[in-house]
């Protein structure tokens, strides 16, 4: 027992604060279950970016999810300030008592002391050392290398005391009852009344993706082996771009739905999928929550800290020396060697492999190229 364990027992109410991007937010999801598995009485509450809300929409686990529009400095700095006050008196009358904060921006600090929380955890993060950051929080816990996003999470709580679970630890999504007709209704519509597989080509990172012409050749090969593809992607400019880029080296027909779904419908339309093939993206974790297997590129990213959780997958990446670098390609060019030098046999390998095996849930099998 660690000697400065908090009692859960004598709380009522916590804040779990997320502020990063899309995936980064649906990893929190097992924090919120383990909370309230254990502690049934507790009240957990979230606060994330308003474009990453539905993340974590219509989790049992959560009691009230709180928003930050970024877009509110747009408005001018008075309208800001003045949606900043009244989130604040919000978050103040729901009487907090434990902090769990699970990223490194000064609003944590900002919080626990504004809102007169008791307790409050967070990572140690090299770049916050000062006295007044450390003084924040009651409770601070290593980051340890090689170790999952979800792991990661989990650790604030272990540092409080708490154990997780093994069978705590999985993703949680919600797909709300009207997103899944609208999904039977749009597969009606396609005539998707067999088995598909899910093409998410994008990625909020450009220096993750496969080239265009790559992709192309990779759906033109699925669609000669017999096999319905979906093509799926945000409505960015970059992921716009890409999925014309690919478009127009199609030999043959594809369902394109980019551009056109919202977040809860991608999930659902996922999980209906046989298969979901994609780079290190929010939609791959996705997959992953809703339990789709997943053949997987990985280029700069770190596998061990980004797979696929708790899911059936394979990683097609490079065995480049460099990797994983964590730059936004080589040299910071946007485009990355490791990427570029996957193969379009090597996907269609491990597409067959994982259509046709039972893989074990968390398997790790990638498919390794020479990365010249």
């Amino acid at each position: 027992m660690l000697k400065d364990a908090v009692d859960f027992s004598r709380f009522k109410r916590v804040l779990v604060v997320k502020l990063r991007h899309h995936g980064d937010v649906l990893l929190t999801s097992p924090v919120f279950t383990v909370l309230k598995s254990h502690y049934p009485h507790l009240q957990v509450d979230a606060l994330v970016y308003q474009e990453t809300e539905e993340m974590l929409s219509g989790h049992p686990a959560i009691d009230q999810l709180h928003v930050i529009d970024r877009r509110w400095k747009e408005r001018g700095r008075r309208y800001q300030l003045a949606q900043e006050w009244q989130l604040a008196r919000r978050l103040k009358s729901r009487g907090y008592d434990l902090l769990v904060m699970l990223t490194e921006q000064w609003r944590g600090a900002m919080l626990r002391r504004l809102l007169r929380i008791p307790y409050g955890v967070v990572a140690d993060y090299g770049r916050r050392q000062n006295y007044f950051w450390k003084s924040s929080f009651t409770h601070h816990y290593p980051q340890t290398p090689h170790r999952h996003k979800v792991e990661f999470h989990l650790d604030a709580l272990r540092r409080l005391g708490l154990q997780p679970h093994t069978d705590e630890k999985r993703l949680c999504w919600i797909t709300p009852e009207e997103d899944r007709d609208y999904i039977d209704r749009l597969l009606a519509e396609r005539q998707l009344e067999g088995e598909f597989l899910v093409v998410h080509p994008g990625s909020r990172r450009p220096h993750k993706c496969w080239e265009p012409e790559k992709y192309a050749a990779l759906i033109d090969r699925l669609h000669q082996q017999g096999h319905t593809v979906v093509v799926t992607g945000a409505p960015s400019p970059f992921e716009k771009q890409l999925m014309a880029a690919i478009k127009a080296n199609l030999r043959h027909p594809v369902i394109d739905l980019s551009g056109v779904l919202t977040l809860k419908h991608l999930g659902e339309l996922i999980r209906r999928a046989r298969c979901f093939i994609g780079v290190d993206s929010a939609p791959m974790h996705m997959a992953a929550a809703v339990e789709t297997p997943v053949v997987a590129l990985f280029g700069p990213s770190k596998l061990d800290r980004w797979y696929p959780w708790l899911s059936r997958y394979e990683i097609v990446s490079s065995k480049m020396a460099c990797q994983p670098c964590s730059q936004h390609g080589c040299a910071n060019s946007e485009f990355s060697e490791c990427v570029a030098s996957i193969g379009v046999d090597q996907v269609m390998r491990a597409v067959e492999r994982i259509k046709t095996k039972s893989l074990s849930v968390g398997a790790q099998l990638v498919e390794a190229v020479d990365g010249g």
